[in-house]
């Protein structure tokens, strides 16, 4: 729960329903957080609105999960379910989209009118904003993830080659597991034990970097941002990220201005104050 000045009033956590357990039960367990939310409102407070972003192919205008891969949506009228069930306004929107937003009004991002924000987490997505207007590309704009580099690997898209199947946090650590024998939690015990000399994760971890400075050179040659902001889980890792991309960078682009690399500050808030600030807009209301 949200206010209008973007403070934090109260959170709930809840797991995503796995897809395999049917596309309903997920709009269920969306619709049982807005109910369990709503009734822990303080005091007189009340809820005006309902903010509501999703992974994947979103079409923000129709209020369409076009293709969400995560939850096994197809053209869902996500939007249109949610107002009817809740009788609220529903500011709807892509995750990193979202994200995006609240790191160019409330974060890192705050005052540029040119950015490109990453998240890199179980996928790589971008979010931009142009000469201060959010760009959604009929909801295909800043998929980077999913360009083909050359290597072959399969990617979950279906495709193969995309920056995602090397470079994303579940992707370096399958990778890891399978050059090493040695399974991991995360993406960040790769880091640390890149730092620690481990060759396997020295090989897997340059791999990661290489293909996002390639995919951030492209983004930089065609957008020219003022800023990239790098957010998600792998952003965590600090200097054993940024360093190798920022040094990979400047042999990329040449005489091309090299965008600042700017460390997200939103974390993992940064898409849940960017539905909130959808959720206003949609009531005409600008936090």
């Amino acid at each position: 729960m949200v206010d209008r000045d973007g403070r934090v009033v109260s959170r709930l956590r809840r797991p995503t329903p796995h897809r395999d357990r049917g596309s309903g039960e997920v709009l269920a367990a969306i619709l049982a957080t807005v109910d369990e939310l709503t009734a822990a409102a303080p005091g007189n407070a009340g809820v005006n609105g309902v903010g509501l972003v999703v992974t994947g192919i979103v079409d923000e205008r129709r209020g369409l999960a076009v293709h969400s891969e995560n939850v096994g949506w197809r053209d869902v009228p996500v939007r249109a379910l949610v107002e009817r069930a809740t009788g609220l306004p529903v500011g709807f929107g892509h995750d990193v989209r979202a994200g995006t937003l609240a790191e160019w009004r409330l974060g890192a991002g705050r005052g540029l009118e040119d950015l490109v924000f990453v998240a890199i987490g179980t996928g790589v997505s971008a979010g931009i904003v142009i000469q201060g207007r959010l760009v959604s590309g009929g909801g295909d704009a800043g998929e980077i993830g999913h360009v083909d580099l050359g290597h072959g690997e399969p990617c979950t898209c279906g495709g193969h080659g995309c920056v995602e199947a090397v470079a994303s946090a579940a992707a370096i650590t399958r990778r890891y597991a399978a050059a090493s024998g040695r399974p991991v939690s995360d993406a960040r015990e790769v880091a640390e034990r890149m730092a620690a000399g481990d060759p396997a994760a020295q090989r897997v971890w340059a791999d990661a970097t290489a293909a996002l400075a390639l995919a951030l050179a492209w983004t930089s040659v065609v957008l020219a941002p003022q800023a990239i902001l790098l957010g998600g889980g792998l952003a965590r890792s600090g200097r054993l990220l940024f360093e190798p991309i920022h040094q990979a960078l400047g042999r990329h682009l040449g005489v091309v201005r090299q965008p600042r690399l700017v460390p997200a500050t939103l974390q993992d808030e940064a898409g849940v104050l960017g539905a909130a600030l959808l959720a206003w807009e949609a009531l005409g209301r600008t936090p």
